[in-house]
């Protein structure tokens, strides 16, 4: 960060996806009527089976493959994937928690200023790109630590990556890029 500009960034963790595995076959229609907050889709061959605390939603395949999202950190994802996988042993599966990974995180931060998107664009030309017919935010992809950042005029950013850590080295990454571009203050 900037040493004549000595704000701390929030960084909102809004979504995380993870993904993890019962080694076992489910029967989606068991699920559906004898588990609670569960929604059965026949038509896409899975259940959508919802916890409060953590709040999560969670999609089960009958592979046994369960993918849960709508957590707000690496945490609870791995808190409400085990709560899940212990209300499905409650039903009669015989569950075993296995394969837990987390594969998306999403989380929004912003800048104490606003940006100039086409300046930001023009001066990242390879990795940053703008279309402003078909998206407001200017996108800027980081290779190496798998992440993509939509900048907004305004100063909002959207990242997402592959975990926590890379979301936070992305932030890192792109503030310079963005303070160089920023909007004069009007007074």
């Amino acid at each position: 960060m900037d040493s004549s500009n000595d704000e701390a960034l929030d960084i909102i963790i809004t979504n995380v996806v993870a993904t993890f595995r019962t080694r076992c076959h489910l029967n989606l229609r068991t699920i559906a009527l004898e588990g609670i907050n569960v929604i059965y889709k026949p038509d896409m061959g899975k259940v959508l089976m919802k916890l409060r605390k953590p709040k999560i939603t969670a999609s089960i395949w009958s592979s046994g493959k369960i993918i849960c999202t709508g957590a707000t950190s690496e945490d609870d994802a791995k808190v409400g994937a085990r709560r899940l996988a212990r209300t499905l042993q409650k039903l009669g599966f015989k569950v075993r928690f296995s394969a837990f990974k987390v594969v998306n995180v999403l989380a929004v931060c912003s800048m104490p200023f606003a940006i100039r998107l086409i300046d930001f664009t023009k001066k990242n030309r390879p990795i940053a790109s703008y279309e402003p017919e078909l998206h407001p935010a200017a996108t800027y992809r980081i290779k190496h630590i798998k992440a993509t950042i939509q900048v907004f005029s305004t100063g909002s950013i959207t990242v997402t990556g592959p975990n926590v850590q890379n979301v936070a080295s992305a932030v890192e990454q792109v503030y310079p890029l963005l303070f160089e571009c920023q909007k004069p203050r009007c007074k």
